[in-house]
Protein backbone atom coordinates (compact mmCIF):
# COMPACT_ATOMS: atom_id res chain seq x y z
CA UNK A 1 0.00 0.00 0.00
CA UNK A 2 3.11 2.57 0.80
CA UNK A 3 7.94 7.21 2.20
CA UNK A 4 13.91 11.48 5.12
CA UNK A 5 14.44 13.59 7.13
CA UNK A 6 12.93 13.20 10.64
CA UNK A 7 11.49 16.75 10.99
CA UNK A 8 7.83 17.71 12.18
CA UNK A 9 6.82 19.91 9.16
CA UNK A 10 4.67 22.58 10.29
CA UNK A 11 2.02 22.05 7.28
CA UNK A 12 1.85 17.90 7.30
CA UNK A 13 2.96 17.28 10.80
CA UNK A 14 4.32 14.25 10.14
CA UNK A 15 6.06 12.48 13.32
CA UNK A 16 9.11 10.45 12.06
CA UNK A 17 11.68 7.74 12.78
CA UNK A 18 14.77 9.20 13.89
CA UNK A 19 18.10 7.34 11.93
CA UNK A 20 19.22 5.17 14.95
CA UNK A 21 16.30 3.58 18.18
CA UNK A 22 18.95 3.93 21.17
CA UNK A 23 16.05 2.86 22.99
CA UNK A 24 14.15 -0.15 21.42
CA UNK A 25 10.58 1.40 22.89
CA UNK A 26 11.29 4.79 22.36
CA UNK A 27 7.61 6.85 21.90
CA UNK A 28 7.63 9.37 19.54
CA UNK A 29 5.58 12.77 19.77
CA UNK A 30 1.32 12.98 18.96
CA UNK A 31 0.43 15.81 16.95
CA UNK A 32 -1.33 18.08 18.77
CA UNK A 33 -5.05 17.88 19.16
CA UNK A 34 -5.92 21.11 18.00
CA UNK A 35 -4.67 20.24 14.64
CA UNK A 36 -6.08 16.83 15.06
CA UNK A 37 -9.84 18.33 15.84
CA UNK A 38 -10.31 18.71 11.81
CA UNK A 39 -9.93 14.96 11.43
CA UNK A 40 -13.82 13.58 10.88
CA UNK A 41 -12.74 10.01 10.60
CA UNK A 42 -9.80 7.78 11.74
CA UNK A 43 -10.45 5.30 8.82
CA UNK A 44 -8.50 6.20 5.77
CA UNK A 45 -11.25 4.32 4.15
CA UNK A 46 -13.81 6.90 5.36
CA UNK A 47 -11.67 9.37 4.22
CA UNK A 48 -11.08 8.84 1.08
CA UNK A 49 -14.30 10.48 -0.14
CA UNK A 50 -14.78 13.60 2.38
CA UNK A 51 -14.52 16.65 1.02
CA UNK A 52 -12.94 19.88 2.93
CA UNK A 53 -16.14 21.47 2.99
CA UNK A 54 -17.35 18.58 5.83
CA UNK A 55 -14.20 18.81 7.58
CA UNK A 56 -14.50 22.50 7.76
CA UNK A 57 -17.91 22.58 9.55
CA UNK A 58 -16.72 20.09 12.26
CA UNK A 59 -13.28 22.48 13.37
CA UNK A 60 -12.64 23.23 16.89
CA UNK A 61 -15.58 23.28 19.37
CA UNK A 62 -18.00 21.59 16.88
CA UNK A 63 -16.26 18.06 18.10
CA UNK A 64 -17.48 18.33 21.47
CA UNK A 65 -21.12 19.19 20.19
CA UNK A 66 -21.29 16.59 17.66
CA UNK A 67 -20.15 14.08 20.17
CA UNK A 68 -23.33 14.58 22.14
CA UNK A 69 -25.13 13.44 18.68
CA UNK A 70 -23.31 10.12 18.57
CA UNK A 71 -25.53 8.30 20.79
CA UNK A 72 -28.44 9.02 18.52
CA UNK A 73 -27.44 7.93 15.29
CA UNK A 74 -26.90 4.10 13.96
CA UNK A 75 -23.90 3.89 11.93
CA UNK A 76 -23.66 0.03 12.01
CA UNK A 77 -27.34 -0.02 10.21
CA UNK A 78 -25.61 1.18 7.09
CA UNK A 79 -22.69 -1.04 7.48
CA UNK A 80 -25.29 -3.84 8.10
CA UNK A 81 -27.14 -3.27 4.54
CA UNK A 82 -24.13 -3.06 3.22
CA UNK A 83 -22.88 -6.88 4.52
CA UNK A 84 -26.64 -8.05 3.29
CA UNK A 85 -26.16 -6.41 -0.05
CA UNK A 86 -23.20 -8.64 -1.04
CA UNK A 87 -23.70 -11.88 0.79
CA UNK A 88 -21.96 -11.77 4.19
CA UNK A 89 -20.01 -9.82 6.78
CA UNK A 90 -16.83 -7.70 7.04
CA UNK A 91 -14.84 -9.15 4.84
CA UNK A 92 -16.84 -9.54 2.07
CA UNK A 93 -17.87 -5.81 1.72
CA UNK A 94 -13.94 -5.27 2.01
CA UNK A 95 -13.42 -7.82 -1.02
CA UNK A 96 -16.33 -5.92 -2.86
CA UNK A 97 -15.15 -2.31 -2.27
CA UNK A 98 -11.66 -3.19 -3.39
CA UNK A 99 -12.82 -4.92 -6.08
CA UNK A 100 -15.00 -1.81 -7.54
CA UNK A 101 -15.34 1.95 -6.56
CA UNK A 102 -12.98 1.22 -3.86
CA UNK A 103 -9.96 0.51 -6.36
CA UNK A 104 -10.48 3.27 -8.17
CA UNK A 105 -10.91 5.40 -5.51
CA UNK A 106 -7.34 4.08 -3.93
CA UNK A 107 -5.27 3.72 -6.76
CA UNK A 108 -5.99 7.52 -7.28
CA UNK A 109 -4.92 8.44 -3.81
CA UNK A 110 -1.90 5.41 -4.21
CA UNK A 111 -1.15 7.14 -7.43
CA UNK A 112 0.80 10.12 -8.31
CA UNK A 113 -2.25 12.25 -10.31
CA UNK A 114 -3.42 15.52 -9.24
CA UNK A 115 -6.62 14.43 -9.39
CA UNK A 116 -7.71 14.04 -5.88
CA UNK A 117 -9.09 16.25 -3.12
CA UNK A 118 -6.82 18.00 -0.38
CA UNK A 119 -8.06 15.10 2.13
CA UNK A 120 -7.01 12.56 -0.55
CA UNK A 121 -3.44 14.04 -0.76
CA UNK A 122 -3.27 14.47 2.58
CA UNK A 123 -4.02 10.56 3.06
CA UNK A 124 -1.54 10.32 0.25
CA UNK A 125 1.18 11.88 2.14
CA UNK A 126 0.28 10.32 5.29
CA UNK A 127 0.68 6.34 4.26
CA UNK A 128 3.61 7.06 2.30
CA UNK A 129 5.04 8.03 5.58
CA UNK A 130 4.26 5.00 7.39
CA UNK A 131 5.78 3.10 4.46
CA UNK A 132 8.81 4.98 4.69
CA UNK A 133 9.18 4.64 8.19
CA UNK A 134 8.86 0.72 7.64
CA UNK A 135 11.92 0.41 5.51
CA UNK A 136 13.59 2.27 7.70
CA UNK A 137 12.65 0.02 10.52
CA UNK A 138 13.86 -3.02 8.07
CA UNK A 139 16.82 -1.36 6.85
CA UNK A 140 18.40 0.11 9.83
CA UNK A 141 20.31 -2.88 11.24
CA UNK A 142 21.25 -4.82 7.82
CA UNK A 143 20.49 -5.21 4.09
CA UNK A 144 17.57 -6.62 2.81
CA UNK A 145 19.38 -8.28 0.67
CA UNK A 146 18.13 -12.70 0.48
CA UNK A 147 15.51 -11.99 3.23
CA UNK A 148 12.11 -13.64 2.74
CA UNK A 149 9.54 -11.09 3.94
CA UNK A 150 5.57 -11.15 3.59
CA UNK A 151 3.67 -8.07 2.44
CA UNK A 152 0.34 -9.35 4.04
CA UNK A 153 -2.45 -6.82 2.21
CA UNK A 154 0.11 -5.37 -0.37
CA UNK A 155 -2.28 -2.80 -2.21
CA UNK A 156 -1.20 -1.60 -5.44
CA UNK A 157 2.62 -2.54 -4.07
CA UNK A 158 3.97 0.24 -2.71
CA UNK A 159 5.80 -1.09 -0.19
CA UNK A 160 6.31 -4.26 -2.17
CA UNK A 161 8.63 -2.48 -4.80
CA UNK A 162 10.85 -1.17 -2.55
CA UNK A 163 11.33 -4.11 -1.04
CA UNK A 164 12.77 -6.13 -3.66
CA UNK A 165 14.47 -2.76 -4.77
CA UNK A 166 16.66 -3.39 -1.70
CA UNK A 167 17.25 -7.04 -2.53
CA UNK A 168 14.23 -8.83 -0.34
CA UNK A 169 12.27 -11.95 -1.45
CA UNK A 170 8.85 -10.69 -1.52
CA UNK A 171 5.83 -12.55 -1.17
CA UNK A 172 2.72 -10.21 -1.53
CA UNK A 173 -1.09 -10.65 -1.62
CA UNK A 174 -3.95 -9.24 -0.97
CA UNK A 175 -7.94 -9.36 -0.77
CA UNK A 176 -8.65 -7.54 -3.88
CA UNK A 177 -7.71 -8.78 -7.12
CA UNK A 178 -8.27 -5.42 -8.77
CA UNK A 179 -5.33 -4.11 -6.24
CA UNK A 180 -2.79 -7.41 -6.64
CA UNK A 181 -3.17 -6.90 -10.57
CA UNK A 182 -2.80 -3.65 -10.26
CA UNK A 183 0.54 -4.25 -8.51
CA UNK A 184 1.64 -7.13 -10.19
CA UNK A 185 1.83 -4.52 -13.67
CA UNK A 186 3.46 -1.52 -11.39
CA UNK A 187 6.15 -4.23 -10.54
CA UNK A 188 7.11 -5.79 -13.89
CA UNK A 189 7.71 -2.21 -15.31
CA UNK A 190 10.11 -1.22 -12.40
CA UNK A 191 11.57 -4.35 -11.58
CA UNK A 192 14.28 -6.64 -13.05
CA UNK A 193 12.37 -9.91 -13.96
CA UNK A 194 14.23 -11.81 -11.39
CA UNK A 195 12.99 -9.47 -8.51
CA UNK A 196 9.48 -9.62 -9.14
CA UNK A 197 7.49 -10.15 -5.87
CA UNK A 198 5.22 -13.04 -6.40
CA UNK A 199 1.95 -11.61 -6.21
CA UNK A 200 -1.48 -13.77 -5.06
CA UNK A 201 -5.50 -12.72 -3.95
CA UNK A 202 -5.39 -13.88 -0.67
CA UNK A 203 -6.96 -12.87 2.81
CA UNK A 204 -4.85 -13.10 6.11
CA UNK A 205 -6.99 -16.22 7.40
CA UNK A 206 -5.47 -17.74 3.67
CA UNK A 207 -1.71 -17.21 4.19
CA UNK A 208 0.69 -19.89 4.81
CA UNK A 209 4.51 -20.08 5.05
CA UNK A 210 7.08 -19.25 6.70
CA UNK A 211 8.95 -16.04 6.33
CA UNK A 212 12.27 -14.15 8.34
CA UNK A 213 9.79 -10.83 8.56
CA UNK A 214 5.62 -10.49 8.37
CA UNK A 215 4.45 -6.64 7.50
CA UNK A 216 0.85 -6.03 7.61
CA UNK A 217 0.25 -1.68 7.46
CA UNK A 218 -3.26 -0.62 7.50
CA UNK A 219 -4.93 -3.56 7.35
CA UNK A 220 -6.28 -4.25 10.63
CA UNK A 221 -8.27 -1.57 10.31
CA UNK A 222 -10.93 -4.08 8.68
CA UNK A 223 -10.90 -6.10 11.81
CA UNK A 224 -12.65 -5.85 15.28
CA UNK A 225 -10.71 -6.54 18.12
CA UNK A 226 -11.95 -10.00 18.82
CA UNK A 227 -11.02 -10.86 15.07
CA UNK A 228 -7.65 -8.56 15.02
CA UNK A 229 -6.51 -10.89 17.55
CA UNK A 230 -6.63 -14.11 15.47
CA UNK A 231 -5.30 -12.31 12.46
CA UNK A 232 -2.00 -10.96 14.74
CA UNK A 233 -1.43 -14.64 16.18
CA UNK A 234 -1.79 -15.81 12.77
CA UNK A 235 0.64 -13.64 11.06
CA UNK A 236 3.07 -13.85 14.12
CA UNK A 237 2.90 -17.74 13.34
CA UNK A 238 4.71 -17.13 9.70
CA UNK A 239 6.98 -14.99 11.17
CA UNK A 240 10.70 -16.46 12.17
CA UNK A 241 12.41 -13.03 13.36
CA UNK A 242 9.63 -10.09 13.32
CA UNK A 243 6.42 -8.54 12.42
CA UNK A 244 5.79 -5.07 11.56
CA UNK A 245 2.12 -3.86 11.71
CA UNK A 246 0.72 -0.60 11.47
CA UNK A 247 -2.89 0.12 12.63
CA UNK A 248 -5.19 2.80 13.55
CA UNK A 249 -4.51 3.92 17.44
CA UNK A 250 -8.14 3.52 19.71
CA UNK A 251 -7.74 6.89 22.19
CA UNK A 252 -10.68 8.38 23.50
CA UNK A 253 -10.29 11.27 21.70
CA UNK A 254 -9.55 9.71 18.10
CA UNK A 255 -12.49 7.42 18.61
CA UNK A 256 -14.90 10.24 19.68
CA UNK A 257 -13.68 11.88 15.87
CA UNK A 258 -14.32 8.48 14.03
CA UNK A 259 -18.08 8.03 15.89
CA UNK A 260 -18.75 11.98 14.66
CA UNK A 261 -17.34 10.87 11.26
CA UNK A 262 -19.97 8.13 11.26
CA UNK A 263 -22.70 10.99 11.43
CA UNK A 264 -21.36 11.75 7.20
CA UNK A 265 -21.84 8.52 5.55
CA UNK A 266 -21.20 9.48 2.23
CA UNK A 267 -21.57 6.82 -0.80
CA UNK A 268 -17.39 6.14 -0.38
CA UNK A 269 -17.49 5.30 3.42
CA UNK A 270 -18.32 1.25 2.27
CA UNK A 271 -16.34 -0.30 4.97
CA UNK A 272 -16.44 -0.51 8.48
CA UNK A 273 -13.45 0.89 10.56
CA UNK A 274 -12.16 -0.34 13.61
CA UNK A 275 -9.79 1.48 15.96
CA UNK A 276 -7.29 -0.64 18.23
CA UNK A 277 -5.77 0.31 21.42
CA UNK A 278 -1.96 -0.24 21.28
CA UNK A 279 -2.65 -2.23 25.09
CA UNK A 280 -4.75 -4.58 23.13
CA UNK A 281 -2.59 -5.13 20.19
CA UNK A 282 0.31 -5.75 22.75
CA UNK A 283 -1.34 -8.30 24.58
CA UNK A 284 -2.43 -10.11 21.50
CA UNK A 285 1.35 -10.58 20.49
CA UNK A 286 2.56 -11.47 23.81
CA UNK A 287 -0.34 -14.00 24.50
CA UNK A 288 2.01 -16.28 21.17
CA UNK A 289 5.40 -15.02 22.75
CA UNK A 290 6.36 -12.05 20.94
CA UNK A 291 7.27 -8.45 22.11
CA UNK A 292 7.23 -4.83 20.81
CA UNK A 293 10.55 -3.56 20.33
CA UNK A 294 10.10 -0.39 18.22
CA UNK A 295 7.45 2.03 18.10
CA UNK A 296 6.39 4.82 16.03
CA UNK A 297 3.14 7.15 15.30
CA UNK A 298 2.48 9.04 11.79
CA UNK A 299 0.25 11.79 12.11
CA UNK A 300 -1.18 13.98 9.33
CA UNK A 301 -4.18 16.28 9.43
CA UNK A 302 -5.91 13.69 8.40
CA UNK A 303 -4.14 10.46 8.61
CA UNK A 304 -2.96 8.35 11.45
CA UNK A 305 -1.34 5.32 12.30
CA UNK A 306 0.56 3.43 14.41
CA UNK A 307 3.55 1.49 13.65
CA UNK A 308 5.15 -1.24 15.46
CA UNK A 309 7.52 -3.78 15.10
CA UNK A 310 7.33 -7.06 17.55
CA UNK A 311 10.17 -9.98 17.75
CA UNK A 312 9.76 -12.97 19.87
CA UNK A 313 10.47 -12.84 23.29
Amino acid sequence: MPFAPSLLSASSSVAQFPPRFPNATRRFNVTPRSRAATVVAASVTDLAGVDSTTIAVLGGGSVAALAAMVSLTDPERRRKLQAEEVGGGDKEVVREYFNSTGFERWRKIYGDTDEVNRVQKDIRLGHAKTVENTMLMLTEDRSLAGVTVCDAGCGTGLLSIPLAKEGAIVSASDISAAMVAEAEMKAKSQLPVGNIPRFEVNDLESLSGKYDTVVCLDVLIHYPQNKADGMIAHLASLAEKRVILSFAPKTFYYDILKRIGELFPGPSKATRAYLHSEADVERALRKVGWKISKRGLTTTQFYFSRLIEAVPM
